[in-house]
């Protein structure tokens, strides 16, 4: 009953300020690099906040789906009411697939953080806060933006859920990088995109949630994120919850769903 109580506490200023998305198109000249197919179009959904709700701060969202698919629902448009109830703007990405182009999926998710940035005045964004999600292979995306992007691109928070991190071959997901990267990367290639290997003091604050039970994404992935975040001294949260699998993003059936919620919403408010 208690539980059922908080929820409903929590879930009361998501439901008021909730607002349609508008999509746009992230490439309107064409992108920089052509992934070969033209109908794999890159696009971003932008939900605001009510304007005198809004806090200054954004997020991108990068859905997961093995650099295959994009599960553009739970991992993506159904987490806009949790951010805008709190005055928190969410621009959703629906990057294009790699197809044999790795550096087309980091070219979208970069374009999109400078785009809230060059919207910053007219979506009342502050251009200093403005952040990356994702999820599984999203989350190997977002976390690839968070170590190797600069200047305008750079992004100043990352949230991570059951993420991809590394592109070795006994941790990562073996389809996510077969998808990135090809079935017999160079190793120099391994390197870059095994982005443990990138942190560094620069790196930005990190939120991450998995479940210990994960047999699709290696829960070493995010433990080894976390320790390199430590080692550099990176702020970092990690929650790991006893079961959930992979793939529970914003659905309600996952057994730890409010605990996850109250936990992110209060790392949020953390800085």
């Amino acid at each position: 009953m208690k539980k059922t109580l908080l929820f409903l506490l929590m879930m009361i200023p998501m439901l008021a300020f909730a607002q349609k998305g508008t999509e746009m198109n992230l490439w309107p000249e064409g992108p920089s690099t052509d992934n070969g197919d033209p109908n794999d179009m890159a696009k971003v959904t932008v939900f605001l906040p009510d304007e005198k709700k809004a806090t200054g701060r954004a997020v991108v969202c990068c859905p997961g789906g093995g650099y295959q698919h994009l599960a553009m629902q739970h991992e993506g448009f159904d987490w806009a009411p949790f951010f805008n109830g709190q005055g928190i703007a969410l621009i959703v990405l629906k990057y294009r697939m790699p197809h044999g182009h790795y550096t087309v999926p980091a070219e979208d998710a970069e374009e999109a953080v400078r785009l809230v940035r060059r919207h910053a005045q007219e979506w009342h964004i502050n251009p200093d806060d403005v952040g990356i999600m994702g999820f599984s292979a999203g989350g190997h995306l977002a976390s690839t933006v968070a170590t190797h992007a600069a200047g305008q691109a750079a992004p100043n928070f990352q949230i991570l859920f059951y993420p991809v991190i590394s592109m070795e071959q006994g941790t990562t997901h073996q389809g996510s990088r077969n998808n990135l990267l090809g079935k017999s990367p160079k190793r120099k290639l391994v390197n870059q995109y095994s982005n443990e290997q990138h942190i560094n003091k620069h790196t930005p604050r990190c939120f991450l949630a998995l479940a210990h039970d994960d047999r699709s994404v290696s829960p070493l992935n995010s433990i080894n994120y976390y320790e390199e975040l430590y080692a550099h001294g990176v702020p970092a949260s990690m929650h790991i919850y006893p079961t959930g699998g992979h793939g529970f993003g914003i659905r309600q059936s996952f057994a730890y769903h409010l605990e996850m919620m109250l936990a992110l919403k209060a790392w949020l408010r953390s800085f």
